[in-house]
């Protein structure tokens, strides 16, 4: 489908903060962590990584895959937060890469016209553009949770900007 210029880097530009962002740091962080810490919860009013990422998978089929391409939406938010697990981490992983490709293909088809058209959505009128930004800052939120956690437990840096110099200003 053809799309214009802004369509086309918007959508580029979620595929990247998405899946050259928030997955790798998410698999980072899974593979740090053993089987027991991806079920700690800090406390009874916090969630655990593997919470977080069942949340995160819940999110963004439903909005997404379901909400902006039409898949039959099935999810059941409440069982991503009362899971105690263990489901191994091995298969939290795979979860995300599963939906990878269900992104991949809905943001691809996705005009001009379906940014701007009218969604309903978890009971939220959203257009396509505010879907896509949700999404995009609820993974970066979350994966910001989680990254917070294996740093606190591990005490290490888990060096996203290497090679980057981040002190740089801009001219």
């Amino acid at each position: 489908m053809e799309t214009n210029a802004f369509t086309q880097v918007f959508l580029e530009e979620v595929k990247r903060r998405l899946f050259l962002e928030s997955w790798p740091r998410l698999h980072k962080c899974l593979d740090l962590l053993t089987e027991e810490e991806v079920w700690a919860r800090p406390n009874s009013s916090s969630n655990s990584v593997g919470n977080l990422v069942l949340h995160l998978c819940g999110n963004a089929r439903q909005w997404i895959v379901s909400g902006l391409g039409g898949a039959p939406d099935h999810r059941r938010r409440d069982l991503e937060f009362s899971e105690t697990g263990p489901i191994p981490k091995a298969q939290l992983a795979e979860l995300l890469d599963q939906l990878k490709p269900d992104i991949w293909h809905t943001l691809d088809r996705l005009t001009e016209a379906d940014l701007l058209k009218t969604y309903v959505i978890q009971g939220f009128q959203e257009n396509g553009i505010s879907v896509l930004v949700h999404v995009v800052e609820h993974f970066s939120y979350h994966t910001g949770q989680v990254s917070y956690f294996v740093k606190a437990k591990k005490d290490l840096d888990l060096q996203y900007y290497t090679g980057h110099d981040l002190n740089q200003t801009s001219s």
